[in-house]
């Protein structure tokens, strides 16, 4: 069983977002505690909420159960919201802090290895930091165990030169823990119920109260403002480049290599400096990415190549070809071996296997077939200021430059489109369609034209 203790309204964020749900690595810190408490194999975690909780509850979904903390009166009580759902369950009980998003599933299965070897009432988990100051400190006994958890502000000299520090996070006796609860009393300076106090009280009981030192103080993060935010994505960014490296990928400098938590890469991609892989991206192996690429909840198959561009749910066939300096827009759809080159916009279109944009083009609402060329400038005017239209090219058709077509239209398989015409009405398979306007050229009309505002200059 787990406690997600994520009540508190997060002031010192300064920040109309409800503290949890702020991002590291572009997934909110709660869910990152989430997951971390389900991959230990948790079978009930209930998320104690309070400001924002609809909010919260809106981004976990049917992850997790809910209790509320109307009123904000200290971890104890918090936890104590809990007692209807498990005051009668037995078994083990981890407490965390939902803005806690750096502590790892190994971290806390090594945390209950270590309650559940020794039958613990209660253990602790600690860390060693080289700058303990505003964290409580751990006092440890003779026989290694924890005595009792000291706030900074209640240190003495002796106890403020401790460095092994309180983290937060917990394991307990489930049915020990709500029995101490009803024992914690509010009589201190903030007039809060601490969960610390829980440690005392069943130390002061005999029961047996163990700490567990993090191998990462860095796990010991409790994001408070932007300043924490800021410490726990440098973190949380390190630790997932060192898994891709690990998991072989090249990653040409990490320090400027962006990916966010939900990112999956084959082996042997190679992502350039400037990237930012974010959301539910999925690379396949041996793909060459950026530099400066930016790529949101989008595939890209194997061996494709996406150079200086911007992705936002799409989908780039195997050995295809993107950049420098594209834009694909939700609902794009690239096959294999699809050349789309620079300054080139598609949105909502499907281009198959083998055909090319190849720059200066906008493909939008838009069918294209196979082994399509389509040349430099062309657009598929798909709105007419009220309705969205669609333009089918079909396989092996050539479109040339500057072409407009004027949606709905449809250009059929290995017909030809004249560069500079407007197609209005659909071409046959195989047709060539030309539509210009017929050129007309007047002899020595340049020269007058630059008489006339060369005067007209004058005479200002």
């Amino acid at each position: 069983m787990a406690i997600v203790l994520a009540a508190g309204q997060g002031k010192r964020m300064k920040s109309k977002l409800y503290k949890v749900l702020h991002p590291v690595c572009g997934k909110p810190m709660v869910g990152h505690v989430l997951d971390t408490v389900t991959a230990t194999g948790c079978q009930r975690t209930i998320v104690v909420v309070g400001h924002g909780a609809e909010a919260v509850q809106a981004y976990l979904g049917d992850k997790a159960e809910y209790v509320l903390q109307a009123s904000q009166l200290g971890t104890g009580h918090a936890v104590k919201q809990t007692k209807e759902l498990l005051g009668s369950e037995e078994g083990t009980t981890i407490v965390i802090c939902g803005d806690t998003p750096l502590v790892t599933s190994e971290t806390l299965e090594g945390l209950m290895a270590l309650h559940e070897r020794n039958r613990a009432a209660a253990t602790v988990l600690t860390a060693v930091m080289e700058q303990p100051a505003g964290y409580g400190r751990i006092i440890r006994g003779t026989d290694g165990g924890v005595l009792k958890i000291v706030e900074q502000k209640d240190c003495s000299s002796e106890e403020d030169a401790i460095h092994e520090i309180n983290t937060g996070t917990y394991c307990f006796d489930n049915a020990k823990l709500f029995a101490a609860l009803e024992k914690v009393t509010n009589t201190n300076n903030q007039q809060e119920y601490y969960l610390t106090d829980v440690i005392g009280i069943l130390r002061g009981e005999g029961d047996i109260v163990l700490g567990y030192q993090a191998n990462d103080p860095a796990e010991s993060i409790g994001v408070n403002d932007r300043l924490a935010l800021s410490e726990a994505e440098g973190h949380m960014k390190r630790r997932i480049n060192r898994r891709h490296m690990l998991g072989g990928v090249t990653l040409i400098d990490p320090d400027s290599t962006y990916i966010g938590a939900e990112v999956v890469i084959g082996q042997d991609t190679v992502i350039y400096p400037g990237t930012f892989l974010k959301g539910m991206t999925v690379i396949g192996e041996q793909c060459i990415i950026g530099p400066a690429s930016d790529i949101e909840d989008s595939r890209i198959m194997d061996g494709a190549a996406v150079k200086q561009s911007v992705l936002n749910q799409a989908e780039v066939g195997a050995r295809a070809s993107v950049g420098p300096f594209a834009n694909l827009r939700p609902g794009t759809v690239l096959g294999e071996e699809v050349k789309v080159g620079d300054f080139v916009e598609i949105k909502n279109a499907t281009i198959g296997n083998g055909s090319k944009v190849s720059h200066l083009s906008y493909i939008g609402d838009a069918s294209v077939g196979r082994n399509v060329n389509v040349g430099c400038g062309a657009i598929t005017v798909n709105y007419d200021g009220y309705n969205k239209a669609v333009t089918t090219i079909e396989d092996d058709a050539f479109i040339g430059s500057n072409v407009n077509l004027i949606a709905p239209v449809t250009v059929g398989k290995g017909a030809f489109v004249v560069a500079g015409s407007t197609i209005t009405r659909s071409v046959p398979d195989n047709d060539l369609a030309i539509a210009r306007v017929k050129q007309e050229n007047k002899p020595g009309y340049a020269d007058r034209i630059r008489s006339r505002a060369k005067a007209k200059k004058d005479q200002l």
